[in-house]
């Protein structure tokens, strides 16, 4: 309990590059409220959110963005944006995820098969901001070589104790 207690007070806060076109999106105000640096840009895709410590860039999507009339602009954007970053997310954001909205994204899941892009469906900012630093979080420097460790003392400690790696070397 002690050590969950210890970290909760430790916060993790990293610079995040936001599009223009974002500065007043319950999005940025609400990293921003958690004390993440916000430094805005023109430069970077509109809608795009950029954990440059981590590597990863969000590209924010609203579903209903998709109608036919600027469904073939999104895709575009959408193109122009797995072609900049490596490690891009894609979320897509609905109330409500029903039969429309799961269609769109499979359409979306179909086009970009094989590029670097992963969909994520988000309901609310809330659902926006968790998705994004626990992403981040996990990808960045620090915290990945923690993943790793603990990960690796897990495999060892599966290998060591499990039942069926002792008959296989005894076989």
């Amino acid at each position: 309990m002690a050590n969950r207690e210890g970290q909760e007070k430790e916060k993790w806060t990293t610079t995040v590059i936001v599009s223009s076109g974002l500065e007043n999106h319950e999005v940025a105000v609400a990293l921003q409220n958690q004390y993440h640096r916000i430094r805005y840009s023109d430069c970077v895709e509109p809608g795009s959110i950029i954990f440059s410590l981590s590597g990863v860039a969000f590209l924010l999507v609203n579903i209903q963005d998709l109608s036919l009339m600027q469904k073939d602009f999104v895709l575009e954007k959408i193109e122009k944006f797995i072609g900049i970053h490596r490690n891009s997310f894609l979320l897509l954001v609905a109330a409500l995820h029903g039969r429309e909205e799961w269609k769109c994204m499979f359409h979306i899941q179909q086009r970009f098969l094989g590029s670097n892009l992963r969909v994520i469906p988000v309901h609310n900012t809330a659902d926006s901001i968790k998705v994004m630093l626990t992403i981040a979080k996990a990808t960045c420097k620090p915290h990945i070589d923690n993943i790793r460790d603990r990960l690796m003392t897990a495999k060892k400690q599966i290998i060591e104790h499990s039942c069926v790696w002792k008959m296989l070397q005894n076989a």
